[in-house]
Order: structure tokens, then C-alpha cells, then sequence
């Protein structure tokens, strides 16, 4: 067994012709916070599709994110479920490694869902040995810790919502998921399995603006999660917009 500390993607290139990237670096950074926040889902590879609805749904703008100049202009990142390994490779073969580590570092909020864990997870325990991830979370995951696909199952967990106009539990989809095995003093935890044999195992987390989960809220027409993702990227907004346009005044009287 080996533990490796990781910061980058692999996979190959998305093909969702859904979305309308972002461009201009300024596009999603508007002082205007009451405008729709820009949210990117990074599209290199993974089930991208789902969590464009989902955003969209919830009344953010959502786009692909596939070039540097588009990790400038999003309000906050969502990083699909798929293959972390393929990922890391893509990120760093687009050139989006750099600049998704620099915008997470400076507190841009970032969701990730199965891969997604892994790829924002600062340590991984059985990696390759060339894996790296972008980082975000004091966690230490282990990569397809539920075993294969045909291990893959669903099952109803209790969720520490954030929003408590929020509640009941989730119907988690597992499809050759990661679990966290530590978690940092700063890390909320937010859900862990209910019953069978990885009992007591957390697949939910957050640190600050970054939240993650082993298993595919994307999938199961709950949008609940997405949408404590969706109030995080608004209250990030709210905060930077509040930043800029009030600078500190000297009383002149």
C-alpha cells in the first residue's frame, strides 16, 4: 500500500455540446451579486451532462470548463464523477492544473462528486504512483474503496445540512467509489454509511467553500447538495462583491 500526495487530472476531453463556455476571464467575477452565479463543471472527462442540469436547474449559470481562460472567468468549480486518474492526466495535458490549483487555493468554492472527492482530496491512499490532485480538503481518501462496478449500490443516509430549511436523508448512489479515511481537525463531516460492512465510513465532507462526496448526488434527481453548492458560490460571491465595492472610508467632517 501506498499513500501519495496529489495535485492534478487525467481523462480525455468531454463532448457536451449543452453548455456555452465562458471566455472573457471577467465573465463570471460580475460586482453584480444579484446576477446568476457562473459555475463551470470541469469537462475533461466524467458524467458532466448531469451536473450541468442540475446547476442549470437551480438557476445558475452553468458551462464547461475546458480551457484556462475559462477556470478565470467561473464564480465556482464542480468536478464530476468518473475516472480520477484520466482526469488528472487531462488537467495537466489542457493546462488547467495551475490555474484550478491558484483559484481553489484563493478560496473559489469547489464541489466534487466521486472522482471529484479524489481529485480535491489533499492525500490518496493507494494512488499511481504519477497521480496528483488539486487539493482543497484535508482529507485522505482511498481510491475505489467499495470494491469494483458490480460492487456498486445505493443506499439512504443522514446529511448534516448546512440550510435547515433543508432535511431528511439522501439516497446515495455508489459506483466504485472513494471513502475518506481521515479527516483533517478543520474538515465537517457531513455523512457517513449507515450500515453493512463499511459502516461508519465518511463519503460526504466540507472545508470552508469546498464540499465533496463518494457517492453521484448528479444521479438520483435529488438536488438538494447541488443546491448547498449553489447558496456557497452565491455567499462567495456576496462576500468578494462586498470587498470591492467598499473600500474603507475616512471620516472627513
Amino acid at each position: 500500500m501506498s499513500t501519495s500526495t496529489t495535485t492534478g487530472p487525467t481523462t480525455s476531453p468531454g463532448t457536451d455540446p449543452v453548455t456555452h463556455p465562458a471566455t472573457d476571464p471577467r465573465a463570471g467575477t460580475s460586482a453584480d451579486a444579484g446576477a446568476k452565479p457562473l459555475i463551470g463543471v470541469l469537462a475533461v472527462q466524467g458524467d458532466v451532462r448531469e451536473h450541468l442540469a442540475a446547476l442549470t436547474a437551480l438557476g445558475a449559470e452553468a458551462v464547461t470548463v475546458r480551457r484556462p481562460a475559462e477556470v478565470e472567468a467561473i464564480d465556482g468549480l464542480v468536478i464530476p464523477g468518473g475516472e480520477s486518474t484520466v482526469m488528472d492526466k487531462l488537467v495537466r495535458a489542457f493546462d488547467l492544473r495551475e490555474p484550478l490549483l491558484r483559484r481553489i487555493a484563493e478560496g473559489m468554492p469547489a464541489f466534487g462528486s466521486c472522482a471529484g472527492m479524489i481529485m480535491l482530496a489533499d492525500r490518496i491512499v493507494d494512488a499511481r504512483p504519477d497521480q496528483q490532485t488539486l487539493g482543497g480538503l484535508d482529507v485522505t481518501v482511498r481510491r475505489n474503496a467499495f470494491g469494483r462496478q458490480v460492487d456498486s449500490f445505493e443506499q439512504d443516509l443522514d446529511y448534516a445540512w448546512s440550510d435547515r430549511s433543508r432535511h431528511g436523508t439522501v439516497h446515495a448512489v455508489f459506483i466504485r467509489a472513494p471513502w475518506v479515511e481521515e479527516a483533517g481537525p478543520g474538515v465537517e463531516v457531513l455523512a457517513r454509511v449507515s450500515e453493512g460492512v463499511a459502516a461508519g465510513r465518511i463519503v460526504a465532507v466540507r472545508q470552508g467553500n469546498v464540499m465533496a462526496t463518494s457517492f453521484h448526488p448528479e444521479v438520483s434527481g435529488d438536488r438538494r447538495i447541488h443546491a448547498e453548492f449553489v447558496s456557497i458560490v452565491r455567499e462567495h460571491r456576496l462576500q468578494q462583491s462586498g470587498a470591492r465595492q467598499s473600500p474603507e472610508r475616512e471620516d472627513t467632517a
